[in-house]
């Protein structure tokens, strides 16, 4: 059978090709659009996800007590600054030799405390935050107790007010120091912490003996 091919022929055949390859085009390019979305669908939902793990570590920091490397070394460095003050007052000021000797060994063992935090923050790469609020109240409450016993008159009452700030300020600092302990998950921070808790409870031990023993012997004998 023989096909006759006419001019019109040809033009209907053209149209439907260009018709098929505008479709089979727009297929190709909604086919790209519609994983050009998903892949940008992933990287929100990547981003979005990100962004609650951020939040969520926050939001557990401060649940534990707001206590991060760089506010606990610098409320350790903070307090130890203000013992070795009072301590090296106490050493000049101090009429009572136990009183005096107790002043030396808090110079002393505050000395390496403020060390052994600098060591620890230089191996951990932090810089101390000396903003936050445990760390303000405290070097504020040092200044005031250094000014109030420079001002006070040297003699038995000195001594036993002496004993009594450092009574009050070690059970402050033992407080914090163990909290911050319990909130920490660094290892070494946690050992150092409770290293010096230890320290701070000798030294707070101490002198509850000196206030209900050594210096209650002397009012004694002052009657």
């Amino acid at each position: 059978m023989n096909i006759r091919v006419t001019g019109h022929t040809v033009a209907t055949l053209a149209a439907l090709l260009a018709v098929s390859a505008c479709k089979a085009r727009d297929n190709a390019i909604d086919t790209t659009a519609a994983r050009t979305d998903t892949a940008a669908n992933r990287m929100a939902a990547n981003t979005d996800t990100a962004a609650r793990k951020v939040d969520s570590a926050a939001g557990s920091l401060a649940r534990r007590g707001g206590w991060t490397p760089a506010s606990t070394l610098a409320f350790a460095n903070a307090a130890s600054t203000g013992e070795i003050r009072e301590g090296e007052l106490a050493e000049r000021k101090a009429t009572n030799p136990a009183v005096k000797a107790f002043a030396r060994q808090i110079v002393a063992d505050h000395r390496k405390m403020v060390a052994d935090g600098k060591a620890l923050a230089s191996k951990l790469n932090v810089t101390l935050d000396t903003t936050a609020d445990d760390v303000r109240d405290v070097m504020k409450h040092s200044a005031d107790e250094v000014k109030d016993l420079t001002d006070k008159k040297a003699g038995l009452d000195w001594d036993k007010d002496w004993v009594d700030k450092q009574i009050d300020g070690h059970k402050d600092v033992l407080d914090k120091l163990q909290d911050a302990a319990k909130n920490t998950s660094d290892p070494d921070l946690r050992a150092a912490l409770e290293k010096a808790t230890g320290t701070v409870q000798q030294h707070l031990t101490k002198a509850q003996d000196l206030k209900n023993n050594t210096l209650s012997k002397d009012s004694t004998k002052t009657r």
